[in-house]
């Protein structure tokens, strides 16, 4: 069976990363699109192959056909077009971040549930057997008990962009930092008891580059730091992430969201290890991962508890740079 998808949105990341990955999945119909413009729509249908393109959110809303509907807006728009499907009866995929404040997240989620169907927030890469991967080698014991964690995200400044005008949800920490925030929760099985940050921001109150540094309960450290800061003309971007143990460390160069083969580093005592993970286009296994939990029952791999923790973390990033 397939899961009959609509996709409300005409964004670059779902043109370049999810739709792609949508026409891989095993479990998905790539069903309709829309959008502003005739002409935008028009241009979908023909290079992704919809069978139904729409002119104006609400006519794909109000398409019994559609189950799922995968929301790629802007960060502001999020929360009314979750909503507004959640109520339609359809299943959602919204993009990170789902929401701009925990209590916007806990809406959301309560309207799912009114509605009895799936809300999941969309995080690409913690779907992958590399993340799998990472958190197998740390429940082992290779490196000893975690006591420090560092990532950081950097890409290219921005000129003309959504994420960087506040009034639409952007800025670095939105954009990037959330990226830091679910990859250090996703290793640390604790509740944050110190934040710490501080922040660049541009004329209109957005944050361009941002740092922070966690302290949990059970006693890990945690630090990150994120920028829209490189040249754009020399199309830069660097992500790491950094894991010290009480025996030793893992260290990888991999950016968030890539497929292939990719690696990390293992050093523990006098010895060194590689693992090597073939890990699947992204997109696809996200949105194949939400289809069995709608045709089979499947439990979230993002969930709602999960959300609300991010965005309650992501919260308290924020008032500390005084976004």
């Amino acid at each position: 069976m397939s899961v009959k998808w609509g996709v409300l949105g005409t964004a670059n990341i779902a043109k370049g990363c999810t739709i792609p990955g949508m026409k891989e999945a095993l479990n998905c119909e790539l069903y309709a699109i829309a959008g502003r413009s005739e002409e935008k729509v028009e241009s979908y249908k023909t290079e992704f192959g919809f069978q139904k393109g729409y002119v104006g959110y609400d006519n794909l809303l109000d398409d019994p056909e559609v189950q799922a509907v995968y929301i790629p807006l802007p960060n502001h728009l999020h929360k009314e077009w979750v909503i507004k499907a959640l109520k339609k009866g359809k299943h959602v995929l919204c993009e990170k971040p789902m929401a701009l404040n925990a209590d916007d997240a806990r809406e959301m989620f309560a309207v799912a549930k009114e509605n009895n169907v799936i809300l999941m927030e969309a995080y690409a890469y913690l779907h992958t057997p590399y993340i799998l991967s990472l958190k197998s080698d740390l429940q082992s014991g290779v490196i000893g008990d975690v006591d420090f964690i560092e990532t950081a995200f950097y890409t290219q400044g921005y000129v003309e962009d959504i994420r960087i005008h506040k009034s639409m949800g952007g800025g670095a920490i939105y954009d990037l930092g959330c990226y830091c925030t679910t990859m250090i929760l996703s290793l640390i099985d604790s509740e944050p008891d110190l934040v710490l940050a501080n922040a660049e921001f541009n004329d209109e109150g957005a944050d361009l580059f941002a740092s922070a540094l966690l302290k949990f309960r059970n006693g890990v450290r945690a630090a990150f730091n994120v920028g829209m800061i490189f040249d754009p003309s020399n199309d830069g971007r660097r992500d790491r992430l950094y894991i010290h143990g009480t025996k030793g460390t893992i260290v990888s160069e991999v950016e968030y969201n890539q497929s292939g083969r990719l690696t990390y580093t293992i050093k523990a005592g006098n010895k060194e290890y590689h693992p090597t993970i073939d890990v699947a286009q992204n997109y696809m296994l996200e949105v194949e991962q939400l289809g069995r939990c709608i045709e089979n029952g499947e439990a979230q791999h993002i969930t709602p508890e999960f959300t609300v923790k991010n965005a309650e973390l992501l919260d308290r990033v924020l008032k500390q740079i005084g976004y």
